[in-house]
């Protein structure tokens, strides 16, 4: 299986396989596909290390979610796997 980077500031480097990220990467609402990936046993491995506040940081910088929202670490690991998705198909 071979997967892509998604590089970040605070240490929330994630790898993805471009099929997966394809499917999280398009128009409309993606969140249940996110939820399907979460499924994934390399993925689960990869989401349990990553750190509630420096993820929380990370998303901070994006000006998408205010205070209430990024502290919800369930939430921010969509949102994050999202993000990566959507990179990995940009820049790779």
């Amino acid at each position: 299986m071979r997967t892509l980077w998604n590089y970040s500031n605070y240490n929330n480097d994630i790898r993805i396989t471009r099929q997966d990220a394809a499917k999280c990467s398009h128009s409309g609402d993606c969140e249940s596909d996110v939820m399907e990936l979460l499924q994934k046993p390399y993925i689960k491995k990869q989401v349990a290390t990553l750190d509630r506040e420096q993820l929380k940081k990370e998303l901070s910088e994006y000006g998408a979610w205010n205070e209430t929202e990024l502290n919800d670490h369930n939430q921010n690991i969509i949102r994050w796997l999202w993000l990566s998705a959507a990179d990995i198909i940009e820049n790779n």
